[in-house]
């Protein structure tokens, strides 16, 4: 007799059947806008981070998901400008994420922020499941314009984190043109991320759906280049691959992914994914970063971006998210949810 999960995997594929797969050609159409100079390397509540959340939210309508912020496809987020008793990297200010806009209000004028998450959410179609969502989840706030390198001064994040929010938005284009999942899938483009998670812990208090019926997490991050430690091009890793059964039920789907090779980084704290982790969700990020040297540089641009392997891991995330959302939810393994931290002040 064959398990759940191997006769699930056996229908994947009619299930994908409708589904175009994402080509580097979809790839570059996404991700050059989004890494583009005129973004000005999309500082958390930035001109340039805003155009960048317009032009997401136009992909998403596009794609036909539905808009599931406070206000259409965006989720408010307040911040404050707190400035620094010593400046670092060039920076005399820190954002911080304030209890509420009325919290906000009582900064001055010129010290308010806003910035906003981009959500949009696709229907399940199965009456039981469609109340469930699997997250998909991508920052797309980056560092934005610092130092000079070689006369480049701005941060354009392609790989970090343009090359996650394109493959958040391909899964999106995917899903919503082919046969309708059973549980509903809610897509969440982070902001300030590089800022201390800002725009993830005000959801995690704030949540658009049913915080306790989030079943699972997907975060992409940075797989705009192959990892030789993963397996080379197409192939990714997932974080805290030991943690859960997630990382096994995709793999026996047939999903090209492996456990994170670098337990030493301690990836799995550094992405969005632990805040919702540390809360019970089942949240892992999917990842090809191979520790390359443009890392937060101004080199990490489109010219560095293998759009053919990208393509591969995007289609391979389309599916693994088709898996979460019509197969078994995902289970911690014994001791493997990370403890909940306490409150920051």
């Amino acid at each position: 007799m064959i398990s759940r999960a191997l006769a699930f995997a056996l229908l994947v594929p009619a299930a994908l059947a409708a589904q175009r797969p994402t080509t580097a050609a979809d790839v570059q159409r996404i991700l050059a806008p989004l890494a583009d100079d005129s973004m000005a390397g999309r500082m958390t509540a930035s001109p340039g981070e805003a155009k960048a959340a317009r032009f997401i939210a136009g992909e998403m309508q596009r794609f036909g998901l539905r808009p599931a912020g406070d206000s259409g496809w965006f989720q408010r987020v307040p911040l404050a400008a707190v400035p620094l008793a010593q400046p670092r990297r060039g920076r005399t200010e820190r954002l911080v994420l304030t209890k509420s806009f009325v919290e906000r209000d009582t900064f001055p004028a010129e010290r308010r922020r806003t910035a906003v998450n981009v959500v949009g959410l696709l229907e399940g179609s199965d009456a039981q499941l469609k109340g469930e969502y699997v997250l998909i989840t991508a920052h797309f706030d980056h560092v934005g314009i610092g130092a000079a390198v070689n006369g480049d001064s701005i941060y354009n994040g392609a790989d970090d984190d343009a090359s996650g929010v394109t493959t958040a938005l391909e899964i999106a284009r995917q899903l919503a043109a082919g046969p309708a999942p059973k549980r509903s899938v809610l897509f969440a483009l982070w902001t300030g991320e590089e800022m201390g998670m800002l725009g993830t812990r005000w959801f995690i208090d704030h949540p658009v759906v049913p915080f306790g019926q989030i079943v699972a997490n997907l975060e992409i991050e940075m797989i705009g280049r192959p990892d030789s430690l993963a397996g080379g091009a197409g192939k990714a890793w997932l974080t805290g691959f030991e943690r859960s059964n997630m990382g096994e039920q995709l793999a026996a789907a047939g999903i090209p992914i492996v456990a994170d090779k670098r337990p030493e980084q301690n990836f799995f704290e550094r992405s969005d994914n632990i805040a919702l982790a540390r809360r019970g969700i089942v949240a892992h990020t999917l990842s090809t970063f191979n520790l390359h040297a443009d890392y937060h540089r101004p080199s990490d641009d489109l010219r560095g971006m293998d759009l053919e392997h990208m393509a591969a891991v995007i289609n391979a995330a389309a599916r693994a998210t088709r898996v979460l959302a019509d197969g078994p939810k995902p289970a911690w393994k014994p001791g493997g949810q990370p403890a909940e931290r306490a409150p920051r002040p």
